[in-house]
């Protein structure tokens, strides 16, 4: 089975080194927990993950083969779910997920993506009338209308309550049961069994740069 994996990845944000020298390797079924304070990278390593940064060192491969090479490939295999849900006003929420599946070729169940997130109440409701809340539901409503291999989570339990946490962690537990990957950047406690722990606080700082005299 196919790889998911970084190695001695460098990651400079604004002119400022964030991580140098980060490696993981997560394979089909896998989660990888990323932890840190703020400031720490967790957000820019799933930016990385996603294609949607690029390193200044090191590389990060599917299958031997460094997402660079085939971009589109490693966007379509993926779901990147950053702190905003990208839920569209005017769309009802069951258009919303019809828009998305449509977007990566796919007709799921919608009706079974709504329920599971407790929505299926608000199917026809329009995305301007949902609460911050049910915006969220919505957005990971989407991780199961238009499914991918890989699961790209910053913040996935914000603005949820108890019960919605537990809807997200199940869906998490399937996803992985049938050979998906995730990775998860959190502050909060989430039910990942076998999770593999990535600490950013714990990586050693980057270099500092050289000083010309």
């Amino acid at each position: 089975m196919a790889l998911f994996e970084a190695r001695d990845l460098d990651c400079r944000r604004g002119g400022r080194d964030v991580f140098a020298g980060l490696s993981f390797s997560l394979a089909a079924g896998g989660a990888l927990l990323l932890t840190g304070a703020n400031g720490t990278g967790k957000s820019s390593l799933l930016r990385l993950m996603a294609g949607l940064l690029q390193p200044v060192g090191g590389a990060i491969l599917w299958d031997d083969e460094s997402i660079a090479e085939e971009p589109s490939a490693h966007a379509g295999r993926l779901h990147y779910l950053g702190h905003l849900e990208a839920v569209k006003p005017v769309l009802s929420a069951a258009e919303n997920l019809r828009f998305w599946a449509a977007l990566r070729g796919h007709s799921a169940d919608i009706g079974a993506a709504l329920e599971h997130f407790s929505l299926a109440a608000l199917a026809e409701v329009p995305g301007r009338l949902l609460s911050a809340g049910q915006r969220r539901r919505l957005a990971l409503a989407r991780l199961l209308a238009s499914p991918a291999e890989l699961w790209l989570l910053d913040e996935p339990s914000v603005g949820l309550d108890h019960a919605s946490v537990g809807k997200l962690a199940a869906a998490i537990a399937q996803h992985r049961a049938g050979g998906g990957r995730v990775v998860v950047a959190t502050h909060t406690a989430l039910d990942l069994p076998d999770a593999q722990p990535l600490a950013l606080d714990d990586l050693p700082p980057p270099p500092l740069p050289e000083l010309i005299w």
